[in-house]
């Protein structure tokens, strides 16, 4: 998988950049998944993947490569307090679900 950063733009206001990014993703033939993506964005930007967050990728249509759009915030925090809940939850790993033990009462 290889990552283009197409633009940076630095938005001040809300302490992140926001990144235009490509990726051309021929040799697993199928579109990426996000937390891929934004290990990939992260190591391509040489940051904690803690801050990077993928806003939106699209594949076109008959091709190998993706574009999106991520933004990167200057801390985790400061993306809890602008980044909508959906967000945060897309961009982290799957919680694993919780093992109800049964106790026999007796």
């Amino acid at each position: 998988m290889e990552v283009k950063i197409i633009a940076e733009e630095q938005n001040a206001m809300l302490k992140r950049k926001e990144v235009n990014f490509e990726i051309e993703h021929s040799q697993s033939g199928s579109t990426p998944v996000r937390l891929e993506i934004r290990k990939a964005i992260a190591a391509a930007l040489k940051l904690d993947e803690n801050v990077v967050f993928i806003k939106k990728f699209e594949t076109k249509t008959g091709t190998h490569t993706a574009d999106g759009v991520a933004h990167v915030y200057d801390t985790a925090d400061q993306a809890k307090l602008i980044e909508p809940e959906y967000i945060i939850r897309r961009n982290n790993p799957p919680e694993k679900p919780k093992e109800e033990k049964e106790e026999v009462k007796k």
